[in-house]
Parts: C-alpha cells; sequence; structure tokens
C-alpha cells in the first residue's frame, strides 16, 4: 500500500475485523451463568498438591518477547507462582529473535534445542526457529526435544491456538501417556484474520489436540459460554481468571512531565497492541466527541498490524483533537507503571476480549475503566470499578463524559478498584491452577 488514503480503505474495509452485527461474539448470552460443575473462578481450589509436579509449559511466545502482548506476562507469572509452590517448571517457546527484545533482559546460553535461560528458577527452553509467518514459527527441533525430554513431566499446559508447537507436542504427550490441558486465551472461535486457515486448523492438526485434553481453562465466564456453546464438554471446562502483579506505584507526575502533558486535565489512556480489533479508532472519535476543548488521550503499545498506527494517527487528524492525542509506542515496565498513575480513565472498546489484562492492570493501579461488553473482565468490573458499554462511538463518549461529570460515581468506582484488584492476586490463582492441575491428572490416570 503505497499511500494513506489506501491505507485507510483497507482498514475501513476490511472484512475480517468482526463488527457487531455480523460477529459470532452476537451468539453470546449477555448474561451468562457458570455451571455449578466448573467451580468458582475466585474461590482458590482445597488442599496442595499430593507431590511436587514436573510441569512443562508450551506457549508460542514468552518473556522477554513481551511485544506479543499479555499472554507473555501471565505464563510467566504461572510459572512462578507454581516454583515458588514447589513445583518444577519449564517452558517451551520459540526464539523471536533476542536481538529485539523488550524490558529486562535474560541471559541465555546456547543449547541442543536453540537456547536455554533460567528465568528467577524456571528453566525456559527456546526453540530455534527455522521460518516464521505472522506469530507462527516453524521449529523442527520440537520433535527431538519430546523424544529426549518430554517424559520427564508429570503434566503438559498447553497456551493458545493455531501454532504447530501445541499439536507436535500434544501427539507425543498422546503416545507417552501425559495428561495435558489446553488454555486456548480467547483463540477458540477465529476472530482477526485467516479464517479459512485457522477453521483448517481445527479440523486437521487441532481435532486430536482438543479432544484429548484433559481439561480447557477458560479465562472468564464469556470465554467459558463460548467453549461450551461449540460443543466443548461440560465436565472439561473450568474458569481461572488471569491475574495482576501487585507491584509499588508508580509516583504520580513522571509520565505526564516526560510527556510534557499538563497536571490539570484529564488523562484517558488507551494501552494495548494496535490492532483494529481493539477499538482505539472508535476511541479517538468518542475523545473527540466527549472531551472537545480540554482532557488528553494517549494511545499506547506496539503496532500488531503494519500501517494499522499510520491509520489511527489519520484517525486523530480527521478527528480535529489531534494536538491531545498522543502515540506513544509499546510501553513496558516502569514506563508502563508511570502512565498508569498518572491516568485517570483506562478505556478498552474492544470488540473481543477474552479477559482484558491491561483493564486489570489499570485496575491494580486504582484507575477506573471503561470496557465494551465484550470484553471478559466485565463481570468483575461492572458497578464495582468501572462502566460496560456497548460496542460504539456515542456510547463510549456518553460513558467518559459520565465519569468526568459524576463525581460521586468516580470516586466510587475508583474506590471499588482494590477489592477487584485482591480478587486477581496471583497468589490465589495459582493455588487454584494447582488444584485445576491434580483434577486434570486424576482424571487422566495421569501420575507416572
Amino acid at each position: 500500500m503505497s499511500s494513506l488514503g489506501s491505507l485507510n480503505g483497507f482498514w475501513k474495509s476490511a472484512d475480517w475485523i468482526p463488527t457487531f452485527e455480523r460477529s459470532t461474539l452476537r451468539r453470546f448470552p449477555l448474561a451468562v451463568t457458570t455451571l455449578p460443575t466448573t467451580g468458582s473462578a475466585i474461590s482458590p481450589m482445597l488442599g496442595h498438591a499430593t507431590k511436587p509436579l514436573r510441569i512443562l509449559k508450551t506457549v508460542q511466545s514468552y518473556f522477554p518477547f513481551q511485544y506479543r502482548g499479555g499472554p507473555v506476562v501471565k505464563v510467566r507469572a504461572l510459572a512462578h507462582g507454581l516454583m515458588q509452590r514447589g513445583h518444577r517448571v519449564t517452558v517451551l517457546t520459540a526464539d523471536l529473535g533476542f536481538g529485539g527484545r523488550n524490558g529486562f533482559g535474560i541471559k541465555v546460553e546456547r543449547c541442543q534445542w536453540g537456547w536455554r535461560a533460567a528465568d528467577d528458577g524456571v528453566e525456559v527452553i527456546y526453540l530455534a526457529s527455522f521460518g516464521h509467518y505472522r506469530a507462527l514459527t516453524v521449529n523442527p527441533r520440537v520433535i527431538r526435544f519430546c523424544r529426549a525430554s518430554l517424559g520427564r513431566f508429570d503434566l503438559v499446559h498447553f497456551y493458545g491456538l493455531y501454532d504447530l508447537l501445541g499439536p507436535a507436542v500434544s501427539y507425543s504427550c498422546r503416545r507417552q501417556g501425559i495428561p495435558y490441558v489446553i488454555e486456548p486465551m480467547g483463540m477458540y472461535r477465529p476472530i482477526d484474520r485467516n479464517f479459512q486457515l485457522k477453521r483448517l486448523w481445527h479440523r486437521s492438526l487441532g481435532h486430536e489436540y482438543w479432544r484429548k485434553a484433559a481439561q480447557v481453562i477458560a479465562t472468564s465466564e464469556m470465554e467459558q459460554q463460548e467453549l461450551l456453546d461449540d460443543g466443548v464438554s461440560p465436565e472439561k471446562v473450568v474458569v481461572r481468571y488471569n491475574g495482576i502483579d501487585h507491584v509499588a506505584p508508580s509516583p504520580r507526575g513522571r509520565f505526564r512531565a516526560k510527556w510534557r502533558l499538563p497536571p490539570d486535565e484529564p488523562l484517558i489512556l488507551f494501552l494495548s497492541r494496535l490492532i483494529p480489533r481493539k477499538g482505539a479508532d472508535v476511541l479517538i472519535e468518542a475523545f473527540a466527541q466527549a472531551c472537545p476543548n480540554s482532557g488528553r488521550l494517549v494511545i499506547a503499545g506496539p503496532e500488531g498490524e503494519s500501517g494499522y498506527r499510520a491509520y489511527l494517527e489519520a484517525q486523530a487528524r480527521k478527528s480535529g483533537a489531534e494536538a491531545r492525542i498522543l502515540f506513544t509506542g509499546p510501553l513496558y515496565d516502569e514506563e508502563k507503571r508511570a502512565a498508569l498513575a498518572d491516568a485517570d480513565v483506562f478505556a478498552l472498546p474492544s470488540r473481543y476480549e477474552n479477559f482484558a489484562n491491561a483493564a486489570a492492570e489499570a485496575i491494580a493501579c486504582d484507575v477506573p475503566v471503561i470496557v465494551s461488553e465484550f470484553c471478559g473482565i466485565r463481570t468483575l468490573v461492572e458497578g464495582r470499578a468501572g462502566l460496560v458499554i456497548q460496542p460504539g462511538k456515542d456510547t463510549l463518549a456518553a460513558a467518559l463524559r459520565q465519569l468526568f461529570s459524576d463525581k460521586a460515581l468516580y470516586n466510587r468506582l475508583k474506590q471499588g478498584c482494590p477489592q477487584v484488584a485482591a480478587e486477581l492476586n496471583w497468589d490465589l490463582l495459582t493455588e487454584q491452577m494447582e488444584g485445576h492441575y491434580e483434577t486434570a491428572m486424576a482424571r487422566s490416570n495421569g501420575f507416572h
């Protein structure tokens, strides 16, 4: 695409953007009831593992490649939590190129599979990658790894779909009698692009992969209902929310000072990958409508689709509020905490999120949030730590105006953030995950 005009046409006409009218999400009931057989999403499982487990976590992307989004942080937090509870944890992932890592470094050494690292007690194997397409990589050495090393694990936990690592490792699990659980991370229904390829994946590589799973982990009641509606056995599906790290807050004012933002104007923060599904385009329009004269909108995150940031910047110019809209690029670690500390409202009008990790991080910083009803975290947010809206410019603009004009409502939601954050404590959720592993192994007679 050679011109900005062609970019505009592309993003507006792309059929793979799931509008409400076309999206399979219309099949979701907005009030979701959790089946009694799956247990509570926030109550810890009773008891502890009868013995330390040897757990393999298989995921396409892992730390330090934070530009791949929230799953990188989630898998690492669970791995560390399980290790601290006495389990031996190994992460099997792909080498995505150590020259471009973000955040804190990690010391790696060459091994027969590619690279090996010790990440605060968690062993990480980065398989050598010999090709890639978007997020998918080709890692031939996974076969030799499974032959040589898979037998030393009690259980395998797969994260995400539409890669080659999961089907390859799960095939060896089935041959060696090792139980495994799958956490689809909102990917079960194709929603972004390459619909035909993803459906082909389900019919071919994914069929036995799903059928033989001992358990399927949903990260919200919304995702749970989606899986049940599509025929996944109710006995297999359990809910475990994504958690948040409780770290010391950044001092207020640092982010505004760095970017020369006025301290007395409201700051709305969008923090996510820049892809059409996340709804930054809608937020730009709603901001210009709700805050015509004052206020700042910060769009932070890595570009997830080539050319999409340029499209959003063009939308900002068209909105008439370009001078008050800031694009920062990706923010990690302390920079991200500084942005959250200075934010007054966090907004994520996403067209679909199985959970919405960034909204949870905002809540942990006592920032009221606005999320769409297609975000899995909505059941925790609504009436407690923020507003839940139907997708759309007008509804989002109305929500922004409401939070900035109704101080009593804003203060009540801000005061509700700590309790919601407490329910997303990784210690609690790791203990719950440990209990789910016990159940999966007992169901599979998997102690070996």
